[in-house]
């Protein structure tokens, strides 16, 4: 739950809120729909995400459902004051791929009097706390954590399994690369996918050291 509004006006500071969950929970819509609700209100609204969220488009926010707000790529939060004066209103998406200055950047908005809102994965896909998103989350106001559905079990899915075999940490992609997944089926998934590299690095797949002779 988050406030729009505070009781004490006399209180100028402003507040920070944070949208997580795994991947295609909806965060990059909940996002755009509390952003555009601010620029209906007339308040003055800057967007930012990272340069290398290049999936959609270069220059704006989309979700999965093809909703999509006006943003500007930065390649570092240190970028975003600057380009954020005067603002009533940030947005921030794709905060796990930003540096660790992102939770100065917005905690230093937010005590100028700036409501910053800002979304991101709160895993990786090793199940890992994801870049500077647990900062956030402590420091933030208000969380939010949104849910997948798991297509394996129909329940709440808050794990995003990589079905590609690239160990690189930050890897861009969709239903081809990533799956939402529960608790259960990331565990199952996650255990099958030790035994399988298990199973090809065993003694018993490896050449012998009379074989080729």
């Amino acid at each position: 739950m988050f406030l729009e509004n505070t009781v004490n006006q006399k209180e100028q500071f402003g507040w920070i809120e944070v949208i997580c969950g795994s991947m295609f929970s909806g965060k990059t819509e909940e996002l755009i729909r509390r952003l555009k609700r601010a620029q209906f209100a007339r308040q003055k609204v800057e967007i930012f995400k990272p340069t290398v969220d290049v999936r959609y488009d270069e220059d704006e926010v989309v979700s999965h459902d093809s909703n999509k707000i006006r943003s500007t790529p930065v390649p570092a939060a240190a970028n975003i004051p600057i380009l954020a004066d005067g603002c009533d209103v940030v947005g921030i998406d794709e905060a796990q791929f930003f540096d660790a200055e992102i939770v100065k950047v917005c905690n230093d908005l937010a005590n100028r009097g700036v409501r910053v809102i800002v979304a991101g994965l709160d895993m990786d896909y090793k199940g890992n706390p994801f870049g500077p998103m647990p900062a956030l989350m402590a420091t933030a106001e208000y969380v939010t954590k949104v849910h997948a559905v798991c297509p394996r079990t129909g329940n709440l899915a808050n794990y995003s399994f990589r079905k590609s075999q690239s160990d690189d940490l930050v890897l861009l992609g969709e239903t081809e690369e990533y799956e939402p997944l529960s608790r259960a089926a990331y565990y199952k998934a996650m255990l099958r996918e030790k035994l399988r590299k298990m199973d090809v690095n065993s003694p018993e797949q490896l050449p012998s050291k009379n074989e080729g002779k």
